[in-house]
């Protein structure tokens, strides 16, 4: 019941066409969660999001939104025009200004305190992922959602991201909604995983989607190496409560 988004027997088009992209699914997500969808290229992932977000619509099915959520969201890419000059604190009051406390407080989360006079095209690829976060957090979300936020990012950079982004919810008990193909990190920062093919192949904690066929069927032996250090790392300390059915779904 306290759910913040959940979708029943959603069904999505592709595009100008009567071909399914997503079919028959079910979807919830509750305060505080961390929860991450993989899956190869073209299983529908974004076109998720994009649907959750309410920017896709629906051939059947129904979105239910918690009254009065508010939404944090950092796209897959941002297009930059490089000739037009705009430094981080004009980007950050984009549509709606901000003060510049707020400004500063949410530069300082995301751990790039003092770049508000730099141009944004002066910016690293990791300095501009956590300047997007920053935007994205401005107005206290309850969900934060994540569309590909490491892409471009060295293994390095997208390891410190997600320990920011698991900081993020500690510190302001926002869910987090991604989307990744970093299937380690996913492991390692999740709360439950969703894989998908046009359908969900299987869901829950991120051992028991590791241990679930569908999952290897899909990654193969990155899906077993990734298991393995998931295993080596944190088998020890996590507790995941009851299991969740990694069944396949359709």
């Amino acid at each position: 019941m306290n759910a913040l988004i959940t979708s029943e027997k959603l069904i999505i088009h592709r595009p100008g066409t009567s071909e399914p992209v997503l079919r028959d699914i079910d979807f919830r997500i509750s305060p505080g969660e961390i929860v991450t969808v993989v899956g190869p290229n073209g299983s529908g992932k974004s076109s998720l999001i994009r649907a959750l977000l309410g920017h896709m619509p629906l051939v059947s099915g129904k979105i239910i939104r918690r009254r009065d959520l508010r939404i944090g969201y950092v796209p897959q890419q941002v297009q930059l025009d490089r000739t037009i000059p705009m430094t981080v604190r004009r980007f950050l009051s984009l549509p709606h200004w901000v003060g510049a406390e707020e400004a500063a407080k949410a530069l300082a989360r995301t751990g790039v305190a003092g770049l508000e006079t730099r141009q944004l095209t002066e910016l690293s690829g990791g300095q501009f992922q956590r300047v997007l976060l920053a935007r994205a957090l401005l107005h206290d979300p309850h969900l934060l959602v994540l569309d590909e936020p490491t892409q471009g990012l060295d293994q390095p950079g997208m390891v410190a991201f997600y320990r920011l982004i698991e900081d993020v919810r500690h510190q302001t008990g926002a869910a987090v909604l991604m989307v990744s193909h970093d299937l380690l990190v996913v492991m390692r920062s999740s709360d439950r995983v969703i894989c998908l093919n046009g359908h969900i192949c299987c869901e829950g904690t991120p051992q028991d989607v590791g241990n679930a066929p569908e999952y290897r069927a899909l990654f193969g032996a990155e899906a077993r190496g990734t298991l393995a250090l998931y295993r080596h790392h944190h088998d020890h300390d996590h507790d995941h409560g009851p299991q969740h059915d990694c069944a396949s779904h359709g």
